[in-house]
């Protein structure tokens, strides 16, 4: 599979569990929990193969997106450091939600930046052998990847 597709493919899977959070507006703190969680270990999952083998191969076919790369790794880092915050907050206390949804703001602003602004001209630069065979790695990768967030390159960036 083509890296930039297998990358959006999680983008919208995660965006289908945002989805799923912000219809369960009066669902039992246990129900947003359990949607939270998949949130999570999606994300951690996600980030980890973008920041270990997706944005190095990237910034390599097309130094002009170093920026975007940079800036996208400090977003992860915001986002990362949510994921942590989340995963041992008590999902009754009222900061839970907002956290959630503030989570959910920035994953949908960088999201966006991804794909619209740096993604095509990686796609360019690339060409679709060497993606299909970057989206063979990031597949298989997705195994490796740690369960907790604090673990990722950009929690200490």
């Amino acid at each position: 599979m083509d890296a930039i597709v297998l990358l959006k493919d999680d983008h919208k899977t995660v965006n289908n569990l945002f989805r799923q959070f912000e219809k369960a507006k009066d669902a039992s703190p246990s129900a947003k929990k359990k949607i939270v969680d998949q949130i999570i270990e999606e994300l951690t999952v996600h980030a980890y193969i973008e920041e270990t083998y997706f944005y190095p191969a990237a910034r390599e076919a097309v130094p002009t997106t170093t920026d975007h790369i940079l800036e996208s790794v400090e977003e992860h880092h915001v986002v990362v450091w949510m994921l942590s915050e989340l995963a041992s907050l008590d999902p009754a206390d009222e900061h839970y939600d907002p956290k959630v949804r503030v989570l959910i703001e920035n994953v949908r602003h960088h999201v966006e930046e991804e794909e619209k602004e740096w993604f095509p001209k990686v796609r360019e630069a690339m060409g679709r052998k060497a993606l299909a065979d970057l989206g063979e790695v990031l597949a298989s990768a997705k195994a490796e990847a740690p369960s907790d967030p604090l673990t990722l390159p950009s929690a200490t960036s």
